[in-house]
This record gives structure tokens, C-alpha cells and sequence, in this order.
């Protein structure tokens, strides 16, 4: 009796200490910026809110007819920002006597509208609990990020009490750590915002702790949400700006790559096994191509962790990244004139301009050309009309009686090799976004080469066995064929690529390369063993990711069925797709791989290194049919140029270049020597570097 007298008391006494204050609401603007509906807090006793006494939830009345429309936030008196729902709920209805709670026994992101009960908020509560004097006025935050759907704020409350929510304990990782602060500011789709980003980069195989200094990087930065329907997800990417103390862009070596100031921080939300594009940007650079370097991180947003993300290079034009001529607004006249440029396929939706092919898809469709650089605001007249003239002479001549013809036909104007390996990637990968979306393309000078190059290779987040609609998820068919599966999507493949499929030469060419790529780069053996080493790095990270993520085993859009129930299962599941994509492919490639069908300035077997394993020195023989230019880069296996010789003539016959690095710090290891002539026959020879 005692017993149960003593628990009534406790009870109460814990329902006295609870102080629950509500706020009215408002309208919601539609498409619109972050709107606060305010609540103003006085006589909260005790004043000091932390991790005895504190926020313990927060409820919510909202009427929304498409709840994946809206972010919504709260906001403490001192400005510190946490995430209660961002993008939830898909076109599902209203959140009703909807309370956030970091002990609830389901999240928000695994949540189906209309909501109604309590859940965990996507943010960390707890950080809220730090200290600060909780009166004064909190804010709700609320933004509808598309038109056309509408609703309001009815009113909302927040509770404090005995049992206040704890922040998220995140203490170190075996991965670089990445903490911005935008200072109380939301972070908008556009313009970037200032914010203050470090980083804290101990080396490889050394831990990195959050109480380190930030030794990689600690300036001032301006950040955007980036991405299309990404922007949906409830974990956003962010586009950053590196800047000085002045603030003002910056180029800046970050993570061991090469100096820039764009750079993105892609979040993984989509692809559960936080690969894919790393994954596909690196058969891209295997494959001789230059793809953007990446870096997996850990994020701390306002002090609230994020979880995995992958900071990684914006495809720029430099000599470390896509190596052409930098175009000058008085380039307008002569070899000048000609590079170089980098375009896309892509959606207009997104902003920029271009302009529309000659020739639409096979289903009628508009097929839109982009500039990437120079960029819309950069690029001259003379220079608009050049480009646009070339790529439609390219598809002029490719849909021509004559396109084959080796000397007149489209092998004048395109880089064969740049497409045959982009086929590739595509199709191994089964890129449902591929030819069609992100597809880019650069040319440089007539002096340099001057042909179209397809790539660098982008966005590849739903490829892989990542994509539930237009067949993306069946190891069978081919990708490039999407306009039959799906003619009715607003974005369609060129018949580019239908039409080079119908020359001979190209077909057995392009069946030699991947014959070529399956006993290396392209063999099941390679590809598990860099999926397995990738995903064993993660292993640590993930379990964070998906505590702040809970959604191993749960729909995300666009996952295929079955969903994995563990992240070792996302691993096994991607890796038996890979297989059983390479089979059929290995069945179907088209075309027949003569024996010195694909002869060219240069082959494997006339590449030398030696000494090999080397210590301060080597010497690189090749020989030449024919005097060319060839280009050297020396990198390591993340892809990152340790040395590099711009493309100059070397003569017919043996050519020896001596490489010395006794006066340069080169860690031991392996690295890869990289040879390219001017029609981008390339080959790579494996080099060790001992002690």
C-alpha cells in the first residue's frame, strides 16, 4: 500500500514539473521562405533549461495538403535551430496532435501522414538543452518548398520537464569530421547563405575526435541546399563556397584535393549503402576518364549531427580536373574560339540556359543542352553560337546517310572512346537517369584534339539496383533503350545512341573494350573487393548514420524490392545484382572483338617502369607507332595526381622520361602510372613506391 501510495506521489510530482506554454499559428506561404510563428516564454522556472531539467517535446496542429512539402524547425531564444520534420509524408495530408519526443519509439522519417502521435524529430532535441535560459520567444519555423499545395499553423505547444531530451552523443570517427555553423540562419535552396565550416582530418588510419582542432580546414563559407528531388529527402546536400577570413571565394586544398572553391556535400540518404557514386566515379578514373574525387565524412550541422555524407569536387575546368583550355571572354576568333567548353543534358528545371536540339527523341521529346563553362553569365555570343554550331553538326552528321564513314563520318567530331566507356558505366550500372539527365560533355581546342568528349560521369545515387520504376532495378535489358520502357517521361535519351549501336566499327570496338575492362577494372573479384573494402570503412559510420536516419529496412524513394533489413544486407544485395547484371551483359554485348581491331599509338605491352618496386626514382619507357602528344599523370588509388606532364609531342619509337621524386615527400605505397595520347588511347602501368 505504501508502495503504491509512493508511485501515485511520484507521479503527480512529475506531472507538477511539467510546463507546457502553447502558441497560435498562422497561414503558411506557399513556396516560400521559412516563416516563424513565435511563442513567447516567461516564468519557466527553474529559467535554466539542460539536461536535468529541459525541452521534453514539442506538439503540433498543421493542415497541409502535401506533407512532403514542409520543413519544419524549432527555435530557441539563443537561435540554436533543430529539425523536427523535413520533408515527410510524401502527398499525404496534415500533422494532427502531432508531438515530437526524443524518447518516442518511432521516428518521423519512418512515419506515414496524416501524422498523428508522438515521435523522434529528425533533429537532436537535446541540443537545445544547453544552458541557455529557455524564456524568451521560441519559434516554430515553417517553409513549403513547392507551389500549388497550401495549409496553416493551427497552434502548437512545447514541454518542459524532469525528463528533457539528450543531445546525440557523437564523440569521434574513423572518418574526416565536417562541423558548419550558419549561426541560427536556415539554409535556403538559393543564394548561399555565410557560415563558418571546419574540419578536422587527422590521416589516414588516425582517429579524428570532435574536441580536435580543425586542422584541414577552418574559414568562412557560403552554403546552399543543392540537388532537384533530392531536395525532398529529410537529409539535404549542400552546395559549399569555400572563402577567406575576408570573405570572399577562395581556392582551397580540402581533403587532399586539389585547390578549388565549389565543392558539395552530398548526403546518401537515398542509397542505403552510401556507395554508389563513389563507387561509379571511381571506374570512371580506372577507366582513364577523369570522375570528381570523393571523401566520406561525418557532418555536424548547428551542432546537430547529420550523419554520413560525401564531400566531394564540382565538375570544374582546371588542369586537376576536366583538363581543357580556359575560355576567355576574347576568345572569339580562330583556334581560340574552339575550347573549351563544357556542356550538359539536363533538366531546364533547375535553372541555367542553353539551348534545344535539331533532333528530338525517338518519342518526340525536346532534348535540352546546357552551359556548364563557361557559365550562362560568362559565355559570349560568339561562343554560344560556336558550341551549339559543333554539337549540331555532331548530330547532324551522326544522323546522316554517311555517319560511319571512318574519315567524314561522326568520328571526326566525337571521341569514340570517351562514348564507349560512358556506354559502359552506364549500362553496368543501369543508370535509369543515364544518356538522358547529368550527362555532360567537354571539348577543347581544335590544337588539342578538338573532338566532343562525353563525361565527366555524373550522379549515379539511383544506379545500381537503386531505382523502383522504368526498370532500373532488373539486372536484364539495356538502359540506353529507357525512351521504350518509359516514352512518356518529360526526359528522354538522344537517339545518339540507338545510332552509333548501328555501326559495325563501334560495336566491336566497343565489345573489345569491355572484354578488356572485364579481366581488370570490370571483374566481379575487383568490383566486390572495392565494395567490400568501402563498405568496411563505413561500418563504423553507418551505425550512426542510420540511428540519426532510422531507415535500414524502410521504403525510401526510390528503393527496389526486397529492402535489406541491415546494412550488411544493402552490401550482399548490391553486390549479387552487380553479378548477375555482368552476366547478362557479358551475353549480349553486341559486336565482335577482332585481335588488333583496336590498335592504336599505344598498348600495355610497351609500357615500361623500372626500377618496380622504386624507392626515390623511375623511368618511363613507351613506344610509338607515330609521333604524338601524350600526356603523363602519376596518381594514387583515390585518383589524386601526385605528378603530372601536360600533353607534348614525343617522336616515333622509344621515348624514356625519367621521373625523380628523392626531392618530393611520396609516401610508400601503390600508385599507377598513366599514359594518354591525343586520341585518348590510354594505358596504366602499377608502380610501388618502398620506403
Amino acid at each position: 500500500m505504501r508502495i503504491f501510495i509512493f508511485l501515485l506521489l511520484t507521479i503527480f510530482i512529475k506531472n507538477t514539473d511539467a510546463q507546457t506554454y502553447s502558441g497560435t499559428g498562422g497561414s503558411i506561404p506557399d513556396n516560400g521562405p521559412f516563416t516563424a510563428f513565435p511563442l513567447n516564454i516567461s516564468g519557466l522556472s527553474p529559467s535554466n533549461i539542460d539536461t536535468t531539467f529541459g525541452l521534453e517535446s514539442v506538439c503540433i496542429n498543421i493542415t497541409h495538403t502535401w506533407d512532403a512539402d514542409l520543413n519544419i524547425s524549432i527555435q530557441s531564444p539563443n537561435g540554436t535551430i533543430v529539425s523536427l520534420s523535413n520533408g515527410n509524408g510524401g502527398d499525404g495530408d496534415n500533422y494532427s496532435n502531432t508531438c515530437f519526443n526524443a524518447i518516442a519509439a518511432n521516428s518521423i522519417v519512418t512515419g506515414a501522414a496524416p501524422f498523428s502521435g508522438t515521435f523522434k524529430p529528425q533533429g537532436s532535441l537535446g541540443l537545445i538543452n544547453n544552458g541557455q535560459n529557455g524564456n524568451g520567444q521560441w519559434n516554430l519555423l515553417v517553409q513549403d518548398t513547392y507551389s500549388a499545395d497550401t495549409g496553416s499553423v493551427i497552434n502548437w505547444s512545447i514541454t518542459f520537464g524532469n525528463n528533457p531530451a539528450k543531445p546525440f552523443n557523437f564523440i569521434s570517427s574513423n572518418l574526416p569530421i565536417v562541423v558548419i555553423n550558419t549561426f541560427g540562419t536556415p539554409i535556403p535552396d538559393e543564394p548561399k547563405i555565410n557560415g563558418q565550416m571546419g574540419i578536422i582530418y587527422n590521416g589516414i588510419g588516425i582517429r579524428n575526435y570532435l574536441t580536435n582542432p580543425f586542422n584541414n580546414f577552418n574559414n568562412k563559407i557560403g552554403l546552399e541546399v543543392r540537388g532537384s528531388s533530392s531536395q525532398s529527402f529529410p537529409q539535404k546536400s549542400y552546395s559549399i563556397e569555400t572563402r577567406s577570413i575576408a570573405n570572399i571565394a577562395n581556392d582551397t586544398i580540402l581533403l587532399g584535393m586539389p585547390a578549388e572553391h565549389d565543392w558539395i556535400l552530398s548526403a546518401p540518404y537515398d542509397d542505403k549503402t552510401c556507395l554508389r557514386n563513389v563507387l561509379s566515379y571511381d571506374i570512371g578514373n580506372q577507366m582513364g576518364h577523369y570522375a570528381s574525387r570523393t571523401e566520406h565524412c561525418e557532418l555536424i550541422l548547428n551542432g546537430e549531427y547529420q550523419g554520413i555524407y560525401i564531400f566531394m569536387e564540382k565538375i570544374k575546368r582546371d588542369s586537376n580536373r576536366v583538363d581543357i583550355a580556359k575560355l576567355k571572354p576574347t576568345d572569339i576568333t580562330g583556334d581560340d574560339l574552339t575550347g573549351g567548353y563544357i556542356v550538359k543534358i539536363d533538366k531546364t528545371t533547375g535553372g541555367g540556359s542553353g539551348w534545344t536540339s535539331n533532333y528530338q527523341s525517338s518519342t518526340g521529346m525536346n532534348i535540352s543542352f546546357l552551359y556548364h563553362y563557361p557559365n550562362e553569365n560568362d559565355i559570349v555570343i560568339q561562343q554560344k553560337n560556336y558550341i551549339q554550331s559543333y554539337i549540331d553538326t555532331c548530330e547532324s552528321v551522326l544522323n546522316g546517310p554517311n555517319f560511319s564513314d571512318p574519315v567524314n563520318g561522326y568520328r571526326k567530331y566525337m571521341s569514340v572512346n570517351s562514348f564507349i566507356d560512358y556506354f559502359i558505366l552506364n549500362e553496368i550500372s543501369k543508370n535509369v537517369d543515364g544518356y538522358r539527365l547529368s550527362t555532360f560533355m567537354h571539348k577543347d581546342k581544335q590544337s588539342n584534339g578538338g573532338k566532343l568528349k562525353i563525361g565527366p560521369v555524373w550522379d549515379y545515387n539511383l544506379a545500381w539496383w537503386n531505382a523502383d520504376y522504368c526498370e532500373g532495378f532488373t539486372s536484364t535489358g539495356w538502359a540506353y533503350q529507357f525512351n521504350t520502357v518509359c516514352p512518356t517521361d518529360n526526359w528522354q535519351v538522344p537517339f545518339w545512341w540507338e545510332r552509333l549501336l548501328q555501326d559495325n566499327e563501334f560495336k566491336n570496338q566497343l565489345k573489345c573494350r569491355w572484354n578488356q575492362l572485364r579481366q581488370s577494372t570490370l571483374s566481379i573479384p575487383t568490383l566486390n573487393n572495392y565494395i567490400d573494402s568501402l563498405s568496411n570503412y563505413l561500418n563504423e559510420s553507418q551505425t550512426r548514420h542510420f540511428t540519426q536516419w532510422p531507415i535500414i529496412g524502410a521504403y525510401t524513394w526510390p528503393n527496389p524490392s526486397p529492402i535489406p533489413i541491415s546494412y550488411a544486407g544493402e552490401i550482399t544485395a548490391i553486390k549479387t545484382w552487380i553479378s548477375d547484371r555482368i552476366n547478362w551483359l557479358d551475353s549480349n554485348m553486341p559486336g565482335t572483338c577482332i585481335v588488333g581491331i583496336n590498335d592504336t599509338e599505344l598498348s600495355e605491352s610497351n609500357l615500361m617502369v623500372s626500377p618496380n618496386p622504386f624507392s626515390d626514382q623511375i623511368i618511363i619507357s613507351f613506344t610509338l607507332k607515330n609521333a604524338t602528344k601524350v600526356k603523363l599523370d602519376i596518381v594514387d588509388v583515390l585518383g589524386n595526381s601526385i605528378k603530372s606532364i601536360n600533353s607534348k609531342f614525343y617522336n616515333e619509337g622509344q621515348n624514356d622520361l625519367v621521373i625523380d621524386f628523392s626531392n618530393e615527400f611520396l609516401k610508400p605505397g601503390v600508385y599507377f602510372v598513366r599514359l594518354q595520347t591525343l586520341n585518348e588511347n590510354t594505358i596504366t602501368r602499377k608502380i610501388i613506391k618502398t620506403n
